[in-house]
């Protein structure tokens, strides 16, 4: 069902659901190959990206991620519940967040969903991504030119919304 957090290693086979936290790269083929099964015809995947700038801040040259790790994965399976809810097609959900230093251009979330067809997988990753960002207690350092921030006034974490 869930990884030890740091680690996010793929659950076992038999598993259509993989969350966790890592602190190096994230595996975007591996992710993807995950997701793949016989009896999906669509995989939608986010990713996150790193990038050198932000509303009023350009010039961002560092960002870090930090977690309440012990509510990370708490929330996260409640996340997949509530988008398998709302879309019961949806096969295989993942959720990776890195920790730590984000290289411009790296991956800081990836957000994985498998379906028999794209209309929920494509409603599902959505879902997850928007209330991954509001209801799971991850914050954002950015350092830009003139100035950085720990971002803390931009997100107040949230329970998951329910159908």
């Amino acid at each position: 069902m869930s990884t030890p957090a740091l680690e996010a290693l793929p659950p076992a086979d038999d598993r259509d659901l993989w969350v966790g936290l890592t602190a190096g790269p994230l595996d975007i083929g591996g992710l993807y190959a995950w997701a793949v099964r016989p009896d999906c015809g669509a995989v939608v995947l986010f990713s996150g990206t790193a990038r050198d700038h932000s509303t009023g801040r350009p010039g961002v040259s560092v960002l870090e991620y930090e977690a309440y790790e012990e509510q990370v994965e708490p929330r996260l399976v409640a996340l997949a519940d509530a988008a398998r809810e709302r879309w019961p097609d949806v096969r295989r959900l993942a959720m990776i967040h890195r920790v730590g230093p984000v290289p411009v251009g790296e991956s800081a979330v990836v957000v994985v969903a498998s379906s028999p067809h794209r209309g929920a997988a494509f409603s599902a990753g959505q879902f997850c991504i928007d209330e991954l960002k509001s209801t799971v207690p991850i914050w954002k350092r950015e350092v830009w030119a003139d100035g950085e921030s720990w971002g803390l006034e931009a997100q107040h974490i949230t329970e998951v919304g329910r159908p």
